[in-house]
């Protein structure tokens, strides 16, 4: 993977009693094994549980957060994806703020993020956050030194503001070796549909593994705390890494099923006839294709 997990991680698994491997990851005693279509099963499953949590997000006006970092190509977006896939757009939102503008430049570095965080009853859903500071910005030298320095001291306290006025805040890093990074580089230039994931950022980035490895070493030594920790998602497995992720949320929290049973249809009443125009009066698509019936 890109690199070990914090001393604080480690601890706080030893301290709860989990077992955990040599690198200090907990580990489940019964994994469950993706074999035939144990994927697709699993994650129906999970999407349902996700639509529970959102309703009683949403009636209990609670206000959550989730970071999603980590390298390009490490699956962020596809685990987000598989989050949003079946949730309703109106509690559940993805913020992927781009470059800032000039004015944006002049504010407070937190200003814009700011105004995405979530009101009561919402979940919010960062595709990469305020963290592109210490990594992307830092590494690309998009900031100063200074800037860079400050951030690492205002983040855990930016983020204590932000659970004190009552957001639940969770942040993962998508952890993926620089051998799976290059594989998936590589099956992007191929596939025409993915191109677009290809940037010019994401190619200087892959010239420079070390350097984001360090980025992400001193961004975990300074904001991976016991109030606001970082949760490692391991992604050289694109799959297990949605599933694993999506059980972790759930598991945060101690939410009930309040989604309301549906409601019977009953009869459907008859159409009274209308005098309406002809189709041909209008303007229909070309029919190039035509169901094979």
């Amino acid at each position: 993977m890109d690199g070990g997990e914090s001393k604080a991680y480690k601890k706080r698994a030893r301290n709860k009693g989990e077992p955990v491997n040599a690198r200090g990851k907990p580990v489940p005693e019964d994994p469950v094994k993706l074999k035939g279509k144990a994927y697709d099963k699993e994650l129906r499953r999970l999407q349902v549980e996700l639509i529970k949590l959102q309703e009683w997000v949403k009636e209990e006006g609670l206000k959550v957060a989730i970071l999603f970092e980590g390298r390009d190509g490490a699956g962020k977006g596809g685990a987000i994806k598989r989050i949003t896939e079946h949730t309703n757009p109106r509690v559940v939102r993805i913020e992927a703020l781009g470059k800032p503008t000039e004015r944006e430049r002049s504010e407070w570095y937190f200003q814009r993020y700011v105004a995405c965080l979530p009101a009561a009853g919402e979940i919010v859903l960062f595709d990469r956050s305020w963290y592109n500071r210490a990594g992307v910005e830092r590494v690309m030298g998009f900031c100063s030194d200074d800037e860079y320095w400050e951030f690492l001291r205002e983040a855990p306290q930016f983020e204590s503001m932000l659970l004190r006025s009552g957001i639940r805040l969770i942040k993962y890093w998508f952890s993926v070796s620089e051998e799976e990074q290059e594989r998936r580089f590589q099956a992007r230039r191929k596939d025409p549909t993915k191109h677009w994931k290809l940037s010019p950022m994401d190619l200087k980035a892959r010239t420079l593994w070390n350097e984001y490895s360090a980025a992400k070493d001193i961004m975990f030594e300074h904001t991976d705390t016991n109030e606001s920790p970082w949760w490692v998602v391991p992604s050289d497995h694109k799959k297990s890494a949605r599933l694993n992720c999506i059980d972790h949320l759930l598991s945060r929290f101690d939410y009930r099923d309040v989604v309301p049973k549906p409601r019977p249809l009953g009869r459907r009443p008859k159409s009274v006839e209308l005098s309406r125009p002809p189709m041909d009066s209008q303007r229909i698509i070309p029919l190039k294709y035509v169901p094979n019936d």
